[in-house]
């Protein structure tokens, strides 16, 4: 039997290419990101599902899970980094931090409570893809480190209330994306890792099973 994987933030980064890794062992992949371009284009190369739009939108999480009634795999990828250039704590623009909350926190727990009747049938597993910044005080990082932070105390609790299930909440590390261009510069984050060496140590991951709980990449 074929194995259905949800991605979101998939048209690009770590998304994309743990999209690629998983449709090459043959799974079937349901696939959104808010690039309704970028993401057709990866659901042509790869055979999958495109569903564009914003997992903070609530109608979209409700079709998402319609499109995916069995499912094995949840991965929690969406991400928003917030303001740019990354602002002090006493400067952050309140309502651009609750935006972020609502994209980075709120937004991957209702697309769990979506799509848990199918993870449970499954016996499923879910990753929710956090950051160092969750821990580490890195000054700009309050806004995005708060939000990942809930996230893994999220997932930490997620995991209690689901035995049956696999929770992870993973560090992928410093990857060359976007988002980190966006945030420390090019030329920065070109020295980061490739995120398709990331992706394969999620696969691998997820192949294995290994009891919920956090995990880094790197």
């Amino acid at each position: 039997m074929t194995n259905t994987a949800l991605i979101t933030g998939a048209s690009r980064g770590l998304g994309l290419a743990l999209a690629r890794s998983l449709s090459a062992s043959g799974w079937n992949l349901v696939l959104t990101a808010r690039g309704a371009d970028d993401l057709e284009r990866v659901a042509a190369e790869l055979g999958a599902t495109a569903i564009p739009g914003d997992v903070a939108d609530p109608a979209h999480v409700e079709r998402l899970a319609r499109a995916a009634p069995e499912l094995d795999l949840l991965v929690n990828n969406a991400s928003d980094l917030g303001v740019t250039p990354l602002p002090p704590l006493a400067g952050y623009p309140l309502e651009a931090f609750r935006a972020l909350l609502e994209t980075n926190v709120t937004a991957p727990l209702a697309l769990i409570q979506a799509t848990l009747p199918a993870l449970r049938a499954a016996s499923g597993a879910i990753v929710n893809v956090t950051s160092d910044a969750a821990t580490g005080a890195y000054e700009g990082w309050g806004g995005y480190g708060a939000g990942k932070a809930a996230l893994e105390q999220l997932s930490n609790v997620l995991a209690a209330e689901e035995p049956e299930l696999r929770v992870w909440w993973v560090d992928p590390g410093e990857m060359n994306t976007r988002m980190l261009a966006d945030a420390v510069g090019a030329e920065e984050a070109s020295a980061a890792t490739d995120p398709a060496k990331v992706a394969t140590a999620l696969h691998d991951l997820v192949g294995s099973r290994p009891a919920s709980g956090k995990v880094s990449l790197q």
